[in-house]
């Protein structure tokens, strides 16, 4: 029997937080016909005014802050004290892609040639699908749909089952906002349904964020359509603190970046090298901050970790423990210092991990959990051998005071953003992307715009 809705269930305690009627075949006819119509009309509308829509969208976000924020945390378990960050981080991404798009979209016109006229004019591919995710189900989203609309585009959204709640609020948003009926459109998918639509030939262009194995299958239903597919897949982003880094500045930013939203993070921070050195004194004072978090009911203000998604989600990471301390490694976290912490539930008490090394799946394969493993290393190329020792690339860090020493190691390192003493941020004025398994394509800043426009070359010849 096909399944025909979806529910979805909140980690905080197996409640049901929302059910939704998946759409059949016909909904989703319906939805691709009424964008298209939409999109024919939208692409001649003049930017100014798609940029007031897309700010009035925001605006909506905003002054429903505090209700959004607490569904945010009912579907997935962010701490409530978390939560209301998400829709200011929305806004400022959409204020940037908003305000980027006249230079983005701007002609590109060559060298003058006596008697034509020429240019380069980016238009818009048609109908942009997004598949979202459910770890950052308003940043992940409004990446692709503000300079989608901004560029002329309309937009479908499939939603996570596990945030639906968030394709409700980007719908409500643009319907506020006074957007064309089927700009915008969120659909209730299954993963069937998603196939075919991938591969129906009624998509222009299909935005995807989530996993390596999914992106394969995004990418597999597409195939012959001849569609553009972005493929942001996640990562196993490393640190490397160097003897001369400012020890208190990484441990802080380190431990946050690492355990921030529970680790459930694309670029959150996975394994960090430590120069000989620093060693010992960072992984004390790393253990001692990680012990201060407050594991419990994500509703509760005072609670700083909340659970992981699903229970199967903290069993892997369990299991990768478990793992890594039967080979040898060190666990520097009791878990009896966190009560809400249980066995055969999505409440898992943070760990650090030492004595570990990459023949450990805790150190290679992607935890998107609250664990975090330590290594100390030699020197420099000691760091750079087992950063890239990863078949994913999306951000990695370098701590340290020498700016032309992370410039230098920054270019040799296989990765899609290099930071120096920062990590786990998203800056909407540079793009986003990765190497090797964390996909491909560009998002955000003015390079995300060329995926979501389609070049014209206009050559006139004049009288």
């Amino acid at each position: 029997m096909s399944v025909t809705s979806i529910q979805t269930i909140s980690p905080i305690d197996g409640s049901i937080v929302a059910e939704h009627s998946l759409a059949d075949k016909a909904a989703v006819s319906l939805a691709v016909k009424k964008a298209r119509e939409a999109q024919k009309q939208w692409q001649t509308t003049s930017l100014e005014e798609r940029a007031r829509v897309c700010r009035l969208a925001v605006q909506y976000f905003q002054q429903n802050k505090d209700k959004i924020a607490e569904d945010i945390t009912r579907q997935m378990g962010r701490p409530i004290c978390y939560s209301a960050g998400e829709i200011n981080g929305l806004a400022d991404r959409a204020e940037h892609m908003i305000t980027t798009a006249q230079q983005a979209l701007a002609d590109i016109v060559p060298e003058s040639k006596d008697g034509f006229k020429r240019f380069i004019r980016r238009e818009p591919v048609g109908i942009v699908f997004t598949v979202a995710p459910w770890n950052y189900p308003l940043l992940t989203t409004v990446n692709s749909v503000v300079p989608a609309i901004m560029a002329g585009n309309a937009v479908l959204l499939k939603s996570s089952a596990q945030t639906p709640l968030s394709g409700e609020y980007f719908s409500k948003a643009f319907e506020a906002a006074g957007a064309p009926t089927g700009l915008f459109t969120a659909l209730y998918l299954s993963h069937d349904s998603t196939n075919m639509l991938l591969a129906s030939g009624d998509i222009d262009f299909c935005c995807f964020t989530g996993s390596v194995n999914a992106g394969k299958q995004i990418e597999r239903a597409a195939s012959g359509t001849f569609a553009g597919v972005a493929l942001e897949l996640g990562g196993k982003d490393p640190a490397y603190v160097r003897s001369d880094a400012d020890l208190a500045n990484a441990v802080e930013n380190l431990v946050d970046g690492a355990f921030f939203n529970s680790g459930q993070s694309c670029c959150g921070i996975e394994r960090i090298y430590v120069a000989q050195n620093l060693y010992k004194d960072f992984v004390e004072s790393y253990v001692e901050q990680v012990k201060a978090y407050h594991l419990g009911n994500p509703l509760d203000k005072d609670v700083n970790l909340g659970p992981v998604v699903r229970t199967s989600a903290a069993d892997w990471v369990r299991g990768q423990v478990d793992a890594a301390v039967k080979a040898g490694a060190t666990a520097c976290v009791d878990p009896s210092l966190f009560p809400a912490a249980k066995d055969g539930s999505p409440y898992l008490a943070p760990q650090v991990l030492v004595d570990v090394d990459h023949a450990m799946s805790v150190m290679t394969e992607e935890s998107f959990g609250p664990v975090v493993g330590i290594m100390p290393v030699a020197d420099d190329e000691d760091a750079l051998r087992y950063m890239n020792d990863s078949d994913l690339g999306l951000t990695a860090s370098i701590w340290t005071q020498d700016s032309d020493v992370a410039l230098a190691l920054g270019g040799r390192l296989e990765t899609g953003t290099v930071f120096m003493n920062r990590c786990d941020y998203l800056d909407p004025a540079l793009v986003w992307t990765g190497v090797k398994n964390t996909g491909r394509g560009n998002s955000l800043s003015n390079l995300g715009y060329e995926q979501l426009t389609q070049a014209k070359s206009y050559h006139l010849k004049l009288a």
